[in-house]
């Protein structure tokens, strides 16, 4: 700061949190990819491997990169409100796209091997977080990024936006349980109750996964760990409030 005064700091165990949660996100991929590499035969698209880049997609976009979106309100903290919203939204955008890899890749994968489509719950579950999670984003775009709403309306709808991120993410975490196991059942069926080493392993993705969206969920329902208002964003709001006698849009 310029009259000296020290940088804000981050409130008490949310940098070891964030810490937290990067290695297991970071993990979560390293597992995935042992599991298709060691057992599945890696990843390939023109081949009879194109499957595999479905579940990595996945993880990564769906639900490491949703997670980090989520998150990059409480770490940028004391950043410009608009490149924060930014931030935000490119991380949403870049795990719609490795998400939208994943489809193609096991709709190519299914016709190629002429194996049907959309009729397990799985398949259901993901489409329709998919589905959501798209509309999310460009609802969100089109309410907070872009100029042209007004702030009774984004005032109404920012409940509704954080409500149905927390469940998408719930969703998507939930839809990649589904996949795990299915696929489980459909590779290994006579020997997964055996314990071996690739259910083993794959349930331990299955764990990391969900120990992963407990943290990242965890840190977005602590109150005292929402981003602070900056001062001229407070200043904004109360010179909104001035001019128009409507309360303060907020943050």
């Amino acid at each position: 700061a310029m009259d000296g005064a020290p940088p804000p700091s981050s409130p008490a165990g949310l940098s070891a949190y964030v810490a937290v949660s990067q290695l297991l996100g970071l993990t979560l991929l390293a597992t995935t990819g042992a599991w298709l590499g060691r057992y599945r035969g890696g990843v390939a698209w023109h081949s009879p491997l194109q499957f595999n880049a479905h579940p990595l997609c996945m993880v990564l976009g769906m639900v490491f990169l949703q997670g980090d979106a989520l998150l990059v309100y409480r770490v940028f903290r004391h950043e410009a409100k608009r490149s924060t919203k930014a931030l935000h939204a490119l991380l949403h955008g870049l795990a719609l796209v490795i998400a939208l890899v994943g489809i193609i890749a096991v709709f190519e994968s299914h016709r190629a091997k002429g194996i049907p489509d959309m009729y397990s719950l799985h398949s259901w579950c993901g489409m329709a977080t998919f589905v959501l999670y798209l509309l999310q984003w460009f609802l969100g775009c089109g309410f907070f990024l872009f100029p042209g709403a007004s702030f009774s309306l984004r005032e109404w709808y920012k409940p509704q936006h954080i409500f149905f991120g927390i469940v998408l993410f719930i969703l998507s975490i939930t839809s990649c349980l589904l996949g795990i196991t299915e696929m489980l059942l459909f590779k290994i069926s006579d020997s997964y109750s055996h314990f071996v080493p690739e259910g083993i392993l794959a349930n331990t993705l299955g764990v990391l996964l969900v120990a992963f969206g407990l943290v990242v969920g965890y840190m977005l329902t602590r109150e005292e760990w929402k981003r602070p208002p900056l001062s001229e964003e407070l200043a904004l709001s109360m010179d909104f409030k001035t001019l128009t006698g409507e309360e303060s849009p907020g943050g």
